[in-house]
């Protein structure tokens, strides 16, 4: 795992408030660039929310292996993925974060579609 650099922003879904800190590299950086963002991201698979994002980001890919719940992570060059599950996965992510305190996230993002907002903390 990457280390997280003190940069926080916060995640908002409907009345929950969550802080997230963000890992120390080129794709958290450019992500972090660009907020604020309010984003309509749809679910898959029942384990996370996601959305393609307009322009690419850098990318440090890896196979995490597990992914945790709270995790932000980049799927390929523009695909923002927040994860409210735990669960093992061969896919490859670039990191962008953690939520610090992701107990209520799952219940949070609920199913389906949901607005998510990524701001400066």
């Amino acid at each position: 795992m990457e280390q997280t650099d003190t940069a926080k922003i916060k995640i908002t879904v409907g009345s929950n408030v969550f802080t997230a800190r963000l890992n120390n590299n080129a794709t958290a950086t450019a992500f972090k660039a660009r907020l604020p963002l309010s984003l309509d991201m749809a679910d898959l698979n029942r384990n996370e929310k996601h959305i393609d994002l307009s322009a690419a980001l850098p990318t440090g890919a890896s196979k995490p292996g597990n992914i945790q719940t709270g995790d932000v992570m980049l799927y390929g060059t523009n695909t923002l993925v927040l994860f409210y599950k735990t669960f093992s996965s061969s896919y490859s992510y670039s990191p962008i974060g953690r939520i610090e305190n992701p107990s209520e996230l799952s219940r949070a993002l609920g199913n389906g579609n949901v607005t998510v907002k990524f701001e400066l903390n």
